[in-house]
């Protein structure tokens, strides 16, 4: 697997140089392995520990990021954790931690009132029923308005540090490419035909059966109306098309990179490889990789493979010893799975190293995250996850 790699006197050695020299950092992955919170927890060791202020920005349709900051909800306008959520967990940070959940519709309205030429072509998009029906559900406007909304937040230059938290893996590759086809598409033939004149359309022998049958089944006021639509939303393109590239280039910059978060199970590792390389391909950083619920070290470690061995064979000899905490035979038998279950859980603690070390060769930081015994659900979860990844 291919990777791009910064020369070796710019790899950051954790995670913590890592974010200290980076302006947004974007993190993807596939559904179930533990991505927002990483994101989330990646936020809050920023705040705590560089300083300034720093923004989790989720663009992911699901809402736990409010539960583990400890906030009620929050949406398209940042809301800022309260200092008490890190006093209850034990930490005075040295920063601000904000978060903001992406709110398409509300995104695409801002959007509209910045790019329009005038008021009256403003106002008659913000009225049009064709835009209130599918500003936030065409093709590529969830993906588009989220890369819009991160490169407005940047540009502001109000945070220090964004955290962006993107929908599972294969949709994060739309994230990327959104800005790309939104300009493509006001070059297309499509939006030529939908904005020219309606008897241009008809008369058009090409597009004639078309329109015939589309104004049988859905009326040509209807048909008119899209073009209405269209034709008013083309005056925003070069404002569309200017935006987009220049959001194309935040992605590349240098003061960008990309967390990539998996559990070693085949298919997220799949999914994570898949995005690596999609990565790759766009010349895009890769910064760090995070590994969840990775098997703990000392599984690895060759001292206590005799230990499990010695427990399975003399587990009737162990029992005899301890006699008095039970039947013999089942004392023994007890033993002797302890015993065979931990040389069971060495052997794959040995292959999920060997995959860490293929994957290592990719990103400047790897980290690994072991199982926790309970679900996280507030900040000092989310800093306790922080602190396996930080150094």
């Amino acid at each position: 697997m291919a990777a791009r790699k910064a020369p070796e006197a710019e790899r950051a050695r954790s995670l913590e140089q890592l974010l200290a020299a980076k302006e947004i950092v974007i993190s993807c992955g596939s559904g179930g392995v533990g991505k927002t919170t990483t994101a989330a927890a990646a936020a809050a060791m920023a705040a705590t520990h560089l300083g300034g202020k720093v923004l989790v920005l989720t663009v992911d349709p699901a809402k736990r990021l409010a539960n583990a900051l400890g906030l009620e909800r929050f949406g398209n306008t940042e809301t800022q954790v309260p200092l008490s959520a890190f006093e209850a967990a034990g930490v005075t940070p040295r920063g601000e931690l904000w978060a903001a959940m992406l709110d398409t519709k509300q995104s695409w309205d801002d959007l509209v009132r910045r790019h329009a030429p005038d008021a009256k072509t403003r106002e008659a998009i913000l009225a049009n029923s064709i835009y209130q029906n599918i500003s936030g559900r065409f093709v590529q406007s969830h993906d588009y308005i989220a890369m819009e909304r991160l490169y407005e937040i940047h540009s502001a230059g109000t945070y220090d540090l964004i955290v962006v938290d993107t929908p599972p893996t294969r949709n994060a590759i739309d994230f990327l490419e959104a800005p790309d086809r939104m300009a493509d598409f006001f070059s297309s033939k499509l939006l030529r035909w939908l904005t020219a004149p309606t008897k241009s359309r008809v008369m058009n022998l090409a597009s004639k059966p078309f329109y015939t049958v589309a104004d049988r089944i859905l009326g040509s006021q209807f048909l008119e109306d899209i073009a209405e639509f269209f034709g008013l939303f083309q005056t925003m393109a070069p404002g569309f098309v200017e935006r987009a590239e220049a959001v194309t280039r935040t992605l590349a910059d240098k003061r960008t990179t990309f967390l990539v978060v998996s559990t070693l199970e085949a298919a997220p590792l799949h999914e994570a490889e898949f995005f690596i390389d999609a990565l790759d391909e766009r010349k895009l950083n890769l910064g760090a990789l995070v590994l969840n619920k990775v098997l703990p070290a000392y599984l690895r470690r060759t001292a206590t493979t005799g230990v499990a061995k010695r427990l399975c064979a003399d587990a009737d000899d162990l029992a005899s010893a301890v006699a008095e905490a039970g039947d013999p035979g089942d004392i023994s038998r007890v033993l002797g799975t302890i015993g065979e279950s931990f040389l069971n859980y060495q052997v794959v603690a040995k292959r999920e190293a060997e995959q860490r070390a293929g994957l290592a060769r990719s990103p400047e930081v790897v980290a690994a995250v072991p199982y926790f015994d309970a679900d996280i659900h507030d900040l000092a979860g989310l800093l306790q996850l922080g602190e396996q990844i930080w150094r």
